[in-house]
């Protein structure tokens, strides 16, 4: 999140602005005459036009229409007399409008409101289109293929680098799907721990992909367990257990890479022999597999299940702590930026 596309009628008056926001957000001043459109598509649009012509109010709709659809909520900024500038300003169905002479923490308040909105907004159309991947893609009963994966892994990583993982979590948890739900999360959670950790662009790419596949083998599981209202007895979690065996058992023939299959198998392995399938120790597990076992388990925390509530990010955090011995202490060190993106602390009140 941060992009900012701000559309003036003065360069030099909208530069000192887009000055004055400071180096985090990312602004691109565009002339309103210029009659190229702008290349990237914004978080927000902030409307800096002086003097909102007819022809000024013609070109505003012609480029705000392929922006305004695609999700991104419109700021603009009146001059001079307010209450024309206002009913002006109405005519291009702005989401908010506030003066130019605000002062600078309020318009900043209000460009963070508009991106929050904006980034839910986004946030929720890619989530849907990864949703719909999922049932083409892992719950039609083709085969799946690394070249399908890699699709999964763009559009995931995509949506988290541009609406961040916060965003990113809350439109997934509303989905009904438990396994739908619980991979999108983890492969979201893994894409924003490979930017936490300054992964390069292909050893994101690895530990994304690594997290899209990891569940695979719940396709396979009977849908009365998968969604069953209620916890698993004991015989229906000896079933649920197979999912990592079966998973692998689907795609070792299929063309994906031996660490690819290893965490598909090897997920829920502990560093002190107590996971399955294969009761493997630390020597013996990788660093993907270990990066993908922490998402995995922090997804499974913050979800809403039949007999509990979800987690808190930071309760979510605490239990992995619990966990060290079982899981890299190191790892879940490094996952601390990832909890506090998602679940940020409160404000201390003086």
């Amino acid at each position: 999140m941060g992009r900012l596309l701000l559309i003036t009628d003065d360069l030099t008056r909208t530069g000192r602005l887009a000055r004055s926001l400071g180096p985090t957000r990312h602004c691109t001043v565009h002339d309103l005459y210029d009659d190229a459109e702008p290349s990237d598509q914004p978080d927000l649009i902030v409307g800096d036009v002086a003097r909102l012509s007819s022809e000024a109010t013609q070109r505003l709709r012609r480029m705000l229409e392929p922006l305004r659809d695609a999700g991104a909520p419109f700021l603009f900024l009146t001059h001079g007399n307010a209450a024309r500038a206002e009913s002006q300003a109405r005519l291009l169905g702005p989401t908010d409008i506030l003066p130019a002479v605000s002062v600078l923490e309020r318009l900043l308040d209000r460009i963070d409101r508009l991106q929050e909105v904006g980034g839910s907004v986004a946030a929720a159309r890619m989530a849907d289109e990864a949703r719909q991947f999922f049932d083409l893609t892992f719950f039609s009963g083709q085969t799946v293929t690394p070249q399908c994966a890699s699709v999964g892994t763009g559009l995931i990583a995509r949506a988290v680098q541009q609406c961040g993982v916060r965003h990113w979590i809350r439109a997934v948890q509303r989905f009904d799907e438990a396994t739908h739900r619980h991979c999108l999360l983890v492969t979201g959670i893994a894409a924003a721990f490979a930017t936490k950790l300054g992964f390069a662009d292909l050893d994101g790419y690895r530990l994304t992909k690594a997290a899209l596949l990891h569940d695979v083998g719940k396709t396979r599981i009977s849908p009365a367990i998968l969604n069953k209202p209620g916890r698993l007895t004991d015989a229906e979690m000896k079933v649920m257990r197979t999912h990592a065996a079966l998973g692998y058992d689907m795609l070792v023939d299929s063309g994906f890479s031996r660490e690819m299959l290893q965490v598909v198998r090897s997920h829920h392995e502990m560093l002190d022999g107590s996971g399955y399938p294969d009761g493997l120790r630390a020597p013996e597990i990788p660093d993907l597999v270990r990066l993908v076992t922490i998402c995995d388990i922090y997804g499974a925390l913050i979800e809403q299940r039949p007999y509990r509530p979800p987690l808190s990010g930071g309760a979510a955090y605490n239990i992995l702590r619990l966990m060290a011995g079982r899981l890299d202490t190191d790892l879940i060190d490094a996952f601390h930026p990832v909890m506090v993106a998602f679940d940020p602390p409160l404000p201390e009140v003086a």
